[in-house]
């Protein structure tokens, strides 16, 4: 519970220790994100005894606004826990249209075999119903809504029992099981019939979305003081002994999750962090979850076969047909194929939710997602690159504003230092000069009186 890493802009949220214990070190370690490049991890060892740091003081309920809600999710560490991560406290106060027409609540997860957010609204669905009534206070919307799938029925039942004990003003609707309807844009175009544009947001139409398990953290922040130091985490797939979800510690090695589900079947092929379509491959099992991690899945050479060898593009447009939001993505992967980066964001490119639709229906094989994501990296990379550049040019800019400033000062002041040179030499010789002149009036003076002694002696004579 101790807060042992502060955020680095208003992007990102503070990470909480998940354990008691003492930090070792901050280390460069592999992660699970899609670059699966190492990432500075603070290392923790415990120390057995899983004490609980003092929590925060509990917000007053009555008079809830949404900076104050927006601090708490902050000083808490909720991030979506949806998958996205992205934090809380910049969704709450994210500009858009006001009033807020909607809070959506999305308790869709439509990718096979992930059943997290399933359990929680099965086993906890109260805390799932607080926090949507907290989010519902703190920011007035016309409606609230919690969607969940038609086929789940276990969690709908719960979810309704526990708006009916809580009295709340919450509609908690049924929507399609068809993939990928859990994906924000696409389910607030099922629920409202509107369409969020490209590159902007929910609150630009007065929509906000937030995940269950995200709305259980923020109960758990208002009325327990208590930041995110764990989640539920669906750990699955044919390759998997014992198939479970469990709580467990944000840091928790995957591998210790696998061992307390059984441990790996001998046929297993691949882990992925997520589900099969969406999922992003996991190399060593040594990696910490996330506040992202919602599922680990195992699976056998069935569910995993091997990619068959890619073919040319034949211009089908089974991608284009079967794409949720409706881009062009042939047209994309020759963009990305060529490092054409301009066309592909002029493409829409970062308005793709690399769903993994298109790679399946395409007859030729192509892995247009790895594509797509390569791309997507490339343009950050090209992005960061030009930041720095910028940044250093302005350090340049400044550094030579800074040595022109000083030379001026010095040159300043060399020349009021001459000027008072000047000053001071001019008023010496004008007191000089006044020195000789009155010592030339005083020399004149002696001798007019030398001479007029002379004069009286001889006419005395």
């Amino acid at each position: 519970g101790d807060r042992i890493a502060e955020p680095t802009d208003d992007f990102a949220a503070p990470v909480h220790a998940g354990t008691s214990g003492v930090v070792q070190g901050i280390e460069e370690r592999p992660v699970i994100p899609p670059s699966g490049l190492p990432a500075s991890c603070l290392i923790i060892a415990p120390d057995g005894a899983d004490e609980a740091a003092e929590t925060l003081p509990l917000l007053a309920v009555d008079g809830l606004t949404m900076e104050a809600l927006a601090e708490r999710a902050h000083a808490c560490g909720i991030v979506g826990l949806g998958g996205a991560a992205f934090p809380t406290h910049a969704k709450l106060t994210a500009p858009g249209a006001e009033p807020l027409a909607s809070l959506i609540i999305n308790g869709a997860e439509c990718e096979a075999w992930i059943t997290a957010d399933e359990m929680l609204m099965r086993t906890r669905a109260e805390r799932v119903i607080e926090g949507t009534a907290l989010t519902a206070r703190a920011l007035q919307p016309a409606e609230t809504v919690i969607a969940v799938e038609d086929d789940k029925t276990e969690a709908l039942a719960a979810l309704t029992e526990a708006r009916d004990a809580a009295n709340a003003a919450i509609e908690i609707v049924a929507v399609p099981a068809r993939y990928p309807v859990g994906g924000e844009k696409q389910l607030i175009q099922v629920l409202t019939g509107r369409e969020v544009p490209s590159d902007d947001v929910p609150p630009s139409i007065g929509v906000a979305c937030l995940n269950v398990a995200t709305a259980a953290a923020i109960n758990d922040a208002v009325h327990e003081g208590r930041p995110v130091t764990r989640r539920l985490v669906a750990v699955t797939g044919d390759a998997i002994n014992e198939p479970q979800v469990l709580e467990a510690r944000i840091g928790t090695p995957v591998a210790a999750l696998i061992a307390e589900a059984g441990g790996y079947t001998d046929g297993v092929q691949r882990l992925v962090a997520g589900g099969p379509m969406m999922g992003t491959a996991i190399r060593d099992d040594a990696v910490p979850i996330t506040r992202a991690t919602h599922g680990l899945l195992a699976g056998s050479r069935e569910l995993f076969p091997p990619p068959e060898p890619a073919l040319p593009c034949i211009r089908c447009s089974a991608c284009s047909d079967a794409c949720p939001v409706s881009l062009l993505p042939q047209q994309l992967y020759w963009y990305a194929r060529a490092d054409d980066l301009e066309q592909a964001q002029e493409h829409q490119l970062f308005d793709c939710i690399e769903c993994g639709i298109c790679a399946e229906v395409c007859p030729s094989h192509i892995p247009l997602v790895e594509y797509f994501r390569y791309a997507k990296d490339a343009v950050e990379a090209r992005e960061a690159e030009r930041e720095q550049a910028d940044r250093a040019r302005q350090r340049y800019e400044a550094r030579r504003e800074r040595l022109a400033r000083e030379e001026a000062e010095k040159r300043a002041r060399r020349e009021a230092k001459k000027a008072a040179v000047k000053g001071q030499g001019g008023k010496d010789e004008r007191k000089q000069a006044v020195q000789d002149a009155l010592a030339r009036a005083r020399q004149r003076k002696h001798g007019d009186g030398q001479q007029n002694t002379g004069n009286d002696g001889g006419d005395e004579g």
